[in-house]
Parts: C-alpha cells; sequence; structure tokens
C-alpha cells in the first residue's frame, strides 16, 4: 500500500495560470498548500506554494483547481525543463511558409452603373445603398429603432445579390460576427443605435486592435439608458473617445442629408480598407429616418481580396487575426503603430463643409440634421445684416481643425449648436487646445432627449450676440 501510494504522481504548479483562489489549499487533507507571498511578474497575482514532503497523490487538488493547466500531475508536466512558456499567438506558428499572391493584394474593380434618375429615399435606406455600392454583401446587426429599416432592407436584397445578412442574437454577437468576416477580408456592416452601439464596444476594441475593417453605422437616439427613440447627438463622445479600452480611435463621420447617408457609407469602406481600422457612421434619428434626394454614382465597386486576409486557403496560410500581444514590449510596439496610423489619419482625412465662413463674425458649428437648422438661422442673420457662417464638421474624429483655424482670425463669437449636452463643443475646445489656439468667446445652443435645436432659437442666439458685441 505504501509503494502504491508513492508512485501516485503529485502535483507540480504552473504559476502563470495560478490566481491564487486557494481552492487547493481547502481540498488538502495534509497541508500540502500554503498561500504565497511572491508576486508573479507575469500575472500580477500570488501563487500558491506547494510543500510535497507529506504529499500522497491524492489529486483532490487537481480536482478543485478551477484552471485546467494551474495544477497538473507531474508526469503531464512539460519536457522545456522547469520553466513553463507562455506563447504569444503571432509566434506559436513561425514565419508564414507560403508567399501571398504574387501580386500582393486582389485589387479592387469598378463596374459602370446605368444611368438612372434621381430617387427619394429615407437616411438609413440611402446608406444601405451606399454599402451595397462599395461592394459589401455581409451585413450583421440586431433590430433597433431608428436603424432597423437600413437593416431590413439588407435583408431583403443580399439573397439575390449572393450575400448573406445575419440577425445575430444580441448587439454582441453582432460585432463579434463582424470581427470575423472583417477578418476575412470581406467588406461588413452593422446597423445599430445607441443603446445597441454601447453593446458594441469591446468587439470594436478588438477590431481596432486586431487591425479588422468594418464599418459601423450608428443612428444616434436619446439616452441615457433605452432613454427614447427620439434624435439626439449624444454618443459623439463615445465615437470619439471611448471606442473600447485601451488605445482606440475610428474615423467617425457625420452626414447631415440622405445624399451624404449614400456617399460617406461608400466612402467609409474605402477608408476602413485604407487603414485597417473600423470606420463610424453617426446619424441622429430624424437623419435615419428624413427623406431625400438621393442621386446614385457612376460606379459599383467590386472587392478584392487583401493580402493580409485569413481567407482559408494555401495562398494565406499563416495569416493570424490576433488583438493579444502577451510581451509588453511587444504590445507598447502595437501602440506605437497605432498611434503612427492615428496621426496619418489626422493629417489627411479631416473633412469639413464651410458655408459663407469667408468674413464671418459670427460662426456657428454644428453637424448631422441641427446642421441644417443652423444653416436657415445663418441665412437669415445675414438677411439682418449680420457676418454669419456655419463651420460644419463632416469628421467628428479627427475633428476638422486644419479647416477651422484659418476662419477664426475675423470671427468674434462661436456658437456650438448640437442635440447634447457639449459633446460637439467638446471636440472643438479638445482640438483647439491642442492646435494652441486661443478662440473667440464660445456660447451654444442645445437640446435634450429626443428635441433638435431649432432655426429661430439659433438666430436669437446669433442677433443678441450681433447687438451686444455692436
Amino acid at each position: 500500500m505504501s509503494n502504491a501510494t508513492s508512485a501516485r504522481p503529485k502535483p507540480f504548479l504552473q504559476p502563470e495560470y495560478c490566481k491564487g483562489c486557494l481552492r487547493c489549499i481547502e481540498a488538502c487533507p495534509r497541508d500540502c498548500i500554503t498561500p504565497g507571498d511572491e508576486i508573479n511578474p507575469l500575472t500580477g497575482l500570488r501563487p500558491v506554494a506547494l510543500h510535497l514532503d507529506n504529499c500522497n497523490g491524492c489529486s483532490l487538488c487537481i480536482q478543485a483547481c478551477p484552471e485546467p493547466y494551474g495544477l497538473r500531475r507531474q508526469a503531464a508536466r512539460p519536457c522545456v525543463g522547469d520553466d513553463f512558456e507562455l506563447e504569444d499567438p503571432a509566434k506559436l506558428f513561425g514565419e508564414r511558409q507560403v508567399a501571398n499572391h504574387s501580386a500582393g493584394d486582389v485589387p479592387d474593380t469598378f463596374v459602370p452603373l446605368p444611368a438612372c434618375d434621381p430617387m427619394i429615399l429615407k437616411g438609413t435606406y440611402a446608406a444601405a445603398i451606399g454599402a451595397l455600392l462599395a461592394g459589401c454583401r455581409h451585413v450583421f446587426g440586431y433590430p433597433i429603432t431608428p436603424s432597423t429599416e437600413g437593416a431590413e432592407l439588407m435583408a431583403k436584397i443580399l439573397p439575390k445579390l449572393n450575400g448573406s445578412f445575419v440577425q445575430a442574437v444580441s448587439e454582441v454577437a453582432a460585432v463579434n460576427m463582424m470581427y470575423g468576416a472583417g477578418g476575412a477580408g470581406v467588406p461588413c456592416l452593422t446597423f445599430t443605435s445607441s443603446p445597441g452601439f454601447s453593446l458594441m464596444l469591446e468587439g470594436i476594441s478588438y477590431m481596432i486592435g486586431a487591425e479588422v475593417p468594418g464599418v459601423f453605422i450608428n443612428i444616434m437616439r436619446g439616452g441615457p439608458g433605452l432613454g427614447n427613440i427620439g434624435p439626439e447627438q449624444a454618443d459623439i463622445k463615445l465615437a470619439c473617445r471611448g471606442l473600447g479600452h485601451g488605445n482606440t480611435h475610428a474615423l467617425v463621420l457625420a452626414p447631415s442629408t440622405p445624399q451624404e447617408m449614400l456617399e460617406l457609407t461608400r466612402e467609409a469602406f474605402e477608408l476602413s480598407f485604407l487603414y485597417r481600422n473600423p470606420v463610424v457612421i453617426l446619424g441622429d434619428g430624424y437623419l435615419g429616418q428624413m427623406t431625400g434626394i438621393v442621386k446614385l454614382p457612376a460606379t459599383l465597386r467590386r472587392p478584392g481580396l487583401p493580402a493580409w486576409a485569413v481567407w482559408g486557403d494555401r495562398a494565406h496560410r499563416h495569416n493570424l487575426i490576433c488583438s493579444i500581444a502577451l510581451e509588453e514590449t511587444d504590445l507598447e510596439q502595437r501602440n506605437r503603430h497605432l498611434n503612427i496610423k492615428y496621426a496619418e489619419i489626422s493629417a489627411h482625412e479631416q473633412r469639413s463643409d464651410l458655408y459663407r465662413c469667408e468674413d464671418a463674425e459670427m460662426l456657428v458649428v454644428a453637424c448631422n440634421t441641427p446642421a441644417r437648422m443652423a444653416k436657415g438661422a445663418v441665412e437669415a442673420a445675414r438677411a439682418h445684416g449680420v457676418k454669419a457662417g456655419l463651420f460644419r464638421p463632416i469628421t467628428l474624429w479627427p475633428f476638422p481643425i486644419d479647416a477651422l483655424l484659418p476662419v477664426l482670425p475675423t470671427v468674434r463669437q462661436l456658437i456650438v449648436v448640437e442635440a447634447s449636452p457639449g459633446q460637439l463643443e467638446d471636440e472643438m475646445r479638445l482640438a483647439l487646445s491642442h492646435a494652441g489656439i486661443a478662440p473667440p468667446p464660445i456660447d451654444h445652443v442645445r437640446r435634450f432627449g429626443g428635441l433638435l435645436p431649432q432655426q429661430s432659437e439659433i438666430l436669437a442666439k446669433i442677433l443678441n450676440y450681433q447687438e451686444v458685441l455692436s
């Protein structure tokens, strides 16, 4: 009996997998395990300590361990010495053994479209058509008002185009489906609204970290919480500053008409693959539902296939899509790479629309549907003899500071118009601060809860300041 007991393998500990839960201590009948007093530098946790002189190999501690590789029998010990080395997925399989396509990426091609009359479309439909014209044939989503019509249209059209629409069980599932499709190198899209967009942030962070393209159309509604289904612009902060944990940024486009919903959605796919990064399109609830005249472009894009894709064929063998970097130096290097990309986006992709800004003394800043009210207020102010102008940022990240700065020398008052508690104004102020510019006085017109600023409110603010300043 003694020989049989001594022959049973004793446990050994892989400290990298021990979370210090102490369940093994409770399970051990011979007090062979004690709490650890040293922090493991790889995990930041205190693994337990083994004292095996009195161990009979009963394996109760192994059965109690919740980690499959924390405590193991001596016979299962790795043959690499006493140290167990965690392996980074990016290094696990070594260098690529098969070259990519001889010409690198399979390029996009463009197919001419027959001429057609302008159409009357609501914003979500226009965005869906823009995605189809960009070559998107894979859409994943979960219904949420006021964006559902875009997904419904895709569900009707895509099967006829050999495409796929998948209604996921949740927004969390939808974004991870996009991770898979984008990782395969195909254009993919989701329609969502504010609460759903919040649920997608973890997946968006993974996509940014793994450099996976994808387009997110967020038709913003009132909040916080479930709020209501009225229009709001309260996701600007989320899209520009809160795309998941860590060092995350994505281009944020803010259309103001159904025509721009089509054009910017179409362009978003090109930008997403150019920078290997998600792109966010922010529209408010009115813009998603309102109708407008939409003209189609002259061509349809037929997507190629990027060389980095995880396509599953021989030419793409050993490609890896992954956002994990176990070594701190590797993760720092990846973040430096991302920062270089963000700087390139900031330098080359700022977009804005300036209306009567050449001599403006009163400058209104607005985007999405409120920019249309603001434009009417500027026209009315000009009729009153006030030199007013409208600066409409089309990219909210990066904020188009390069176009704003030349306008400021004549400006005596900035008025930010938005359906949120200052989130657009915060982006403008931050961009001005980074540029080292002391701006003119800044005031605002704000509405909340599904209400949009009205032309009369904006005009009253402009005329009031004109009277004060004169």
